[in-house]
């Protein structure tokens, strides 16, 4: 069988999967993906290699109930994912929620070998630059964007309904549901406390993220991805650390007395924490509208 052959899929396969034809016809289109997903050519050639390699072969025909559909769009989601997810816990620098990189300056390339300067959607979670740019530029569908960022369609809908709001398009988020926010900060605080490992893993993503600026990371708190990596990072300020209003969005300040030195934001979604930006840098403070 010639190595490029893609086995064929079911009806409802992602945009740009064509079932049957040869991996050599899917490629403009999966380097596209895997180029706004990942921001480097280079990036995109080794995502779509990769999905080439390890493509399985034709099964062949038997009775029995007929596998689920796997596309190559999907494949090279997925493996793009890793790679973002991957950067979280990486940073070359802080990250810097008022970098002027994120708000829409335009990426260019730089010197041989140079990696390139980031770009707005580099502002953006993992989770949230997947289901922005296979949904806005690539037209997926939600059902099927919503197994690869393990999230509900409505999840994921939210997910990039938020990455518009931060890369200020026209649509909003929906009003969050400020209660339920506080409910759950309140409950990731008495279970960090307590040192409860089963209500942090229902109360934390699987894909969440802890996003610290370089005053943060200096008070201990690191650019983290997963559950378990997040709530160890933050759990030293966690004891004596105070609720508050973080830009008008469920939060914590530490320490528990005086002038907060560190703030904690955070970003629930269907009851659970999907992102935790650790802020202590005098400006950004500065810049926060914080009740306490």
């Amino acid at each position: 069988m010639d190595e490029n052959a893609v086995p064929a899929t079911l009806p409802g396969a992602l945009p740009g999967a064509h079932p049957a034809a040869p991996f050599a016809e899917h490629r403009p289109h999966l380097r596209a993906v895997a180029y706004r997903l990942l921001g480097t050519f280079e990036e995109a050639d080794e995502a779509v290699e990769y999905v080439r390699r390890t493509w399985p072969a034709r099964p062949p025909i038997a009775p029995g109930p007929v596998p689920a559909p796997y596309d190559p769009t999907e494949a090279v989601a997925r493996v793009c994912l890793d790679r973002l997810r991957s950067r979280e816990t990486h940073r070359e620098r802080p990250w810097d929620p008022w970098d002027p990189w994120a708000s829409g300056m335009p990426n260019h390339g730089g010197e041989p070998g140079e990696p390139p300067p980031p770009t707005a959607l580099d502002g953006l979670t993992p989770p949230e630059r997947l289901a922005f740019v296979l949904h806005d530029e690539f037209s997926v569908p939600y059902e099927r964007i919503a197994p690869i960022v393990e999230r509900t369609p409505a999840a994921t809908r939210q997910l990039a309904g938020r990455a518009r709001y931060r890369l200020r398009e026209a649509e909003e988020m929906p009003e969050p549901d400020l209660p339920r926010q506080r409910e759950v900060v309140a409950a990731f605080l008495t279970a960090s406390r307590s040192g409860d490992a089963a209500a942090l893993r229902e109360l934390l993503d699987p894909a969440v993220v802890l996003r610290a600026d370089a005053a943060a990371e200096r008070a201990g708190a690191a650019n983290v991805h997963g559950p378990g990596p997040v709530a160890e990072a933050i759990a030293p300020q966690l004891s004596t650390a105070r609720k508050a209003l973080v830009d008008g969005a469920a939060g914590l300040a530490w320490p528990a007395e005086g002038d907060p030195r560190l703030v904690f934001a955070f970003t629930v979604l269907e009851d659970r924490i999907t992102a935790i930006d650790a802020l202590s840098d005098a400006d950004h403070l500065g810049r926060l509208r914080l009740q306490l």
